[in-house]
């Protein structure tokens, strides 16, 4: 299915989810169901981009984060937050890094528990290859906005995941 056909689904179940849950807050109901639809549009339009390239999505990501960064390291759990993924996928991720030589692993030295990630001449090696070969597909995905609507689409988002933030310390503190 793709993303005009779910959109249209969205469109005609509405009408029916509201009759049959009439508390059911249609308009944040709504927003979620997009933000689903529009994250796995997302994931299906990069997934092959990367495939091409011999990574993930999240691999690439992490790898970014880790040349971003002001050591060169981080370590899973901030990897996995920052990614927005599970830190048994981040595992997984980073299993697959550390085999291809993209990253090492190591054990902190203040904290025997906690492991360092960092990335490896290689792996910087594959970042500054990889970002050529992705700027247009990046330019591609979001070429239906106008420089406008980017803007308000980044202000919004930034809303919402402080909003999403606010929403769960005031759910804790309810409970």
């Amino acid at each position: 299915m793709k993303g005009i056909e779910r959109l249209a689904s969205v469109e005609s179940t509405t009408p029916r989810m509201a009759r049959a849950l009439p508390e059911m807050p249609m308009d944040g109901t709504v927003l979620v169901r997009l933000i689903r639809i529009s994250a796995f549009g997302m994931g299906n339009f990069f997934e092959p981009v990367f495939r091409e390239l011999d990574l993930s999505e999240h691999s690439f990501h992490v790898l970014c984060l880790l040349v971003a960064s002001e050591n060169g390291t981080a370590s899973p759990s901030e990897l996995s937050e920052m990614v927005g993924t599970s830190r048994a996928n981040m595992t997984h991720i980073l299993e697959d890094l550390v085999e291809e030589g993209f990253v090492s692993r190591a054990i902190a030295s203040r904290d025997a528990r906690r492991h360092v990630i960092a990335i490896t001449a290689a792996g910087r090696r594959k970042v500054r290859e990889t970002v050529p070969q992705i700027v247009e597909p990046i330019h591609r995905a979001f070429s239906g906005l106008s420089k406008a609507e980017m803007a308000l689409l980044d202000q919004l988002l930034r809303k919402l995941i402080v909003s999403f933030d606010q929403g769960a310390r005031t759910l804790r503190s309810a409970a």
